[in-house]
């Protein structure tokens, strides 16, 4: 699967190496292109899954603010709930990134 933003890839994996978590598909770190991921400011908190990291996604003119957002260091009784450590994984806000096979 691969994470879109306008013409450029900024993450690509098979999908049996993404987590989905409610509804969302999170890419391996692995997966993600360097240089189109720059952190944001924005702050967020899961109840279960902890605190998130957002990124701006994407190079020159195709960037999305806030698209992606990663969990860096999850509560460890959320890998239960989600079946394996997803630690570092990304997902992307679907208005602005474009997920496809």
């Amino acid at each position: 699967m691969k994470a879109v933003i306008g013409s450029t890839v900024v993450a690509e994996a098979p999908t049996d190496q993404l987590v989905t978590i409610e509804g969302n598909y999170y890419f391996p770190p692995s997966s993600l292109v360097e240089g189109a991921f720059e952190k944001s400011p924005t702050a967020y908190h899961c109840p279960w899954k902890g605190d998130a990291q957002y990124f701006d996604v994407g190079t020159g003119d195709d960037v999305a603010k806030d698209g992606g957002w990663s969990y860096p260091e999850p509560i460890p009784s959320s890998f239960d709930r989600v079946g394996q450590d997803y630690s570092g994984y990304v997902a992307f806000d679907k208005s602005q990134v474009t997920l496809t096979e």
